[in-house]
């Protein structure tokens, strides 16, 4: 009769083979979650602007910003349905502090 190989020889031979599966599977699951007005809300401190860029959608828009690593980040939502975002853009906020007063 043949031995069958122990649980430690099998773990070496197949390791990392074994931990990559479940890896691999948690990745095959992962979905894109469109942005919305209520989670960009919850999660990210802003100001409200009055009107969007011209370089952003200007019909049936709202837009809202945000400061971050010396740029004006400025997010693009729909009024409509849950208020997905629909456009990003970025400045550089060199002369930020000009603007605001």
């Amino acid at each position: 009769m043949k031995a069958l190989p122990s649980l430690a020889a099998l773990v070496l031979v197949l390791g990392t083979n074994l931990s990559a599966a479940p890896l691999a599977a948690e990745q095959a699951k992962v979905t894109s979650l469109p942005m919305s007005y209520e989670i960009f809300e919850a999660a990210v401190s802003h100001i409200d602007l009055e009107a969007c860029p011209a370089t952003l959608p200007q019909i049936d828009s709202f837009c809202r910003a945000t400061v971050l690593h010396e740029e004006l980040h400025v997010f693009a939502f729909s009024t409509e349905g849950n208020n997905l975002m629909i456009g990003f853009t970025s400045y550089a906020a060199e002369n930020l502090a000009e603007l605001l007063h």
